[in-house]
C-alpha cells in the first residue's frame, strides 16, 4: 500500500510542479510588450513599406491633390476614423488608380490600399484604422498617368484623453 500512495504522491507532485511551471511561463509572457509580439521579420519601416508597393516613384506634393479627413486627437486609437479623397475628373484620360495609407508608428506601417477605375466616378474611400500612438497618416495617390502624389497629417491619440 505505501508503494501505491508514494507512486500518487509522486504523480501529484510531477502535477504540481508541471502546473507551477506552467503558470509562471504564462506569466513571463503576459508581461512582454504587444510591440514585441508584433516585432517579426515582415514588420518595416514607414519608408520600406512605401517603396515596397510605390516603388522607386518621384512622390510629388499632394496636399492639394488629397484630402485626409481625420480627427486631430483620437482619444481611442483602438477606432480611428479615416476618410480619403482626391480630386480627380475621373475620366478615361485621367483618373486615380490606387490610394494606399499608412500609419508611421505602427508596427506594420502599410494599413490599406484601394484601387479605383474611371467607372467610380469619384475617388473617396472611408475606414477606420487602429493606432499604436500618435503618429503620421501618410496617403499616396496613384495617378493613371504614372504620377503619385503625397500626404501627410498627424493624429494625436490620447488615453483617456489625457494626451499621449
Amino acid at each position: 500500500m505505501s508503494k501505491t500512495l508514494a507512486a500518487k504522491d509522486l504523480s501529484r507532485r510531477q502535477f504540481v510542479i508541471t502546473v507551477a511551471a506552467g503558470s509562471a511561463a504564462a506569466a513571463a509572457l503576459s508581461v512582454v510588450s504587444p510591440g514585441a509580439v508584433f516585432a517579426t521579420e515582415d514588420a518595416k519601416t514607414l519608408d520600406e513599406a512605401i517603396k515596397s508597393i510605390v516603388g522607386d516613384k518621384e512622390l510629388m506634393d499632394g496636399a492639394d491633390v488629397i484630402t485626409l479627413d481625420l480627427p486631430q486627437i483620437a482619444e481611442n486609437g483602438n477606432t480611428v476614423p479615416l476618410g480619403i479623397s482626391i480630386d480627380s475628373p475621373m475620366t478615361e484620360a485621367d483618373y486615380v488608380t490606387k490610394v494606399h495609407l499608412f500609419a508611421a508608428g505602427n508596427p506594420r506601417p502599410d494599413v490599406a490600399s484601394f484601387n479605383f477605375s474611371p467607372s467610380n466616378g469619384y475617388a473617396e474611400a472611408s475606414t477606420r484604422m487602429r493606432l499604436a500612438k500618435t503618429q503620421d497618416i501618410v496617403a499616396i495617390a496613384e495617378m493613371s498617368d504614372g504620377k503619385a502624389y503625397m500626404t501627410r497629417a498627424e493624429v494625436k491619440v490620447t488615453i483617456g484623453g489625457c494626451g499621449g
